[in-house]
């Protein structure tokens, strides 16, 4: 089933499916990067983590409606998509300051936003990701005045829902970041990944941070915390 290989990232590589131009497997890697991949590790584990959490996700987001590009988990670390064109702007919801924006405006962490606010950033590694504004992101992408709307609004949609969604097991959703790929429809939908390493989470009893910026500042077992949050999940009914 599984064809050649077409792109390798950060954190997942993606093929073709043979004979099926239609769908790709992503494969989560165990590798972990922070700081625009500055500072680098490999978990042994972490690919099928990421991967069955993402899954989990994303079935909880498609029985509230909201159009992906994931289809199933094929097996620990694998999951059969939907081709897509990923658009190359990242969607970053805020409910709770934490990360760069403490950094670029001085906000102090644990600053609530209501309303949750909404960052556009380039996708590109050369430039260090820079964040954009709604004009920039016309201008770097084919998408149209009304598709970048839509996208913003989905992206605050997709954060109703996984606040509750991470709520039911005890975390607080501190911000994530999203991405969106055109089908071969040519429809915007929700593509890559929503994973611990996409999200912020904060434990609602102990403040403890849950995700990838257990990595980032060095604050334990990265495997350990993705172990935890993955039995979370699967304890829910």
């Amino acid at each position: 089933m599984k064809g050649e290989l077409l792109y390798e990232g950060k954190a997942k590589q993606v093929f073709k499916v043979s004979g099926n131009d239609s769908q790709l497997i992503l494969s989560y890697k165990n590798d972990a990067t922070a700081f625009n991949g500055i500072k680098k590790a490999s978990f042994t584990g972490k690919g099928k983590y990421n991967n069955l959490i993402s899954s989990k996700v994303f079935d909880f987001l498609h029985a509230r409606g909201v159009k992906s590009h994931f289809e199933r988990s094929l097996n620990e670390t694998e999951q059969l998509v939907k081709r897509t064109k990923i658009v190359p702007v990242e969607v970053v919801v805020r409910n709770i300051a934490a990360g760069s924006i403490t950094r670029r405006l001085g906000i102090p962490e644990k600053v609530e936003f209501a309303p949750p606010l909404v960052e556009l950033y380039f996708k590109d590694d050369g430039l260090g990701d820079p964040i954009i504004n709604d004009e920039h992101a016309r201008l770097l992408t084919d998408l149209s005045e009304q598709e970048l709307a839509d996208v913003k609004t989905t992206a605050l949609v997709i954060n109703q829902h996984l606040s509750e969604f991470f709520s039911e097991v005890n975390l607080t959703l501190v911000d994530f970041k999203l991405e969106f790929g055109r089908n071969l429809n040519g429809e915007i939908i929700l593509s890559d990944e929503v994973s611990p390493d996409t999200c912020r989470l904060w434990d609602k009893d102990t403040g403890e941070k849950m995700d990838k910026d257990v990595f980032r500042e060095d604050l334990g077992d990265l495997l350990k915390v993705y172990e935890a949050i993955l039995n979370r999940l699967e304890a829910v009914k």
